[in-house]
């Protein structure tokens, strides 16, 4: 929990620094690598997370993974190892990225459904979102074949669930409490 807290302080303070200088996008689009390369490297994310490991080394393998990275990125792996933190990189990569939309009016619904989603669908997920709310949604589909079927809207911190594993749960709740 502290590790998450820490990770949203240092993820306005980039954001601010990279609001007043014009470049929230660029530093974005930097959050975004980072996350997605740290996620799917384990080598990576295990030498960021080794306590043994040195700083310098850390550092010098994030610069060689990442080399075209704005000043403010780069930056920001200097103040997360003067101050031994840079092991929550990737969390305050990811909550930029949600400030970010968040400045932007931009907001990621996540859909789980028991199969892809189809086109057709997809645009009636979205009549359905831009109803709910006025921002600019972008949707995540989710494949969790347990919900059986119907879907798991999640927008934010509400959440709707229409999908038969819940009503299946429900029913069992019913039967056994009579």
């Amino acid at each position: 929990m502290a590790g998450s807290r820490a990770a949203i302080r240092y993820a306005k303070a980039v954001l601010a620094l990279a609001s007043e200088q014009k470049k929230a996008d660029v530093v974005n689009d930097d959050m975004k690598l980072i996350t997605n390369t740290i996620d799917q490297s384990a080598e990576l994310s295990d030498l960021l997370n080794n306590a043994v490991t040195k700083s310098e080394t850390k550092k010098a393998a994030l610069l060689a993974v990442f080399p075209k990275l704005n000043a403010i990125t780069t930056g920001l792996f200097d103040v997360l190892i003067t101050n031994k933190r840079i092991d929550i990189l990737n969390e305050v990569a990811k909550k930029y990225s949600v400030l970010f939309d968040q400045l932007e009016g931009k907001e990621v619904a996540k859909v789980t459904t028991a199969f892809p989603m189809t086109n057709d669908l997809e645009l009636k997920v979205l009549a359905k979102i831009k109803k709910l709310t006025n921002k600019a949604v972008e949707l995540e589909n989710i494949v969790d074949e347990n919900i059986l079927g119907g879907f798991i809207l999640r927008i934010g911190d509400q959440q709707y669930d229409a999908s038969v594993s819940n009503k299946l749960n429900k029913l069992k709740r019913e039967f056994t409490l009579n």
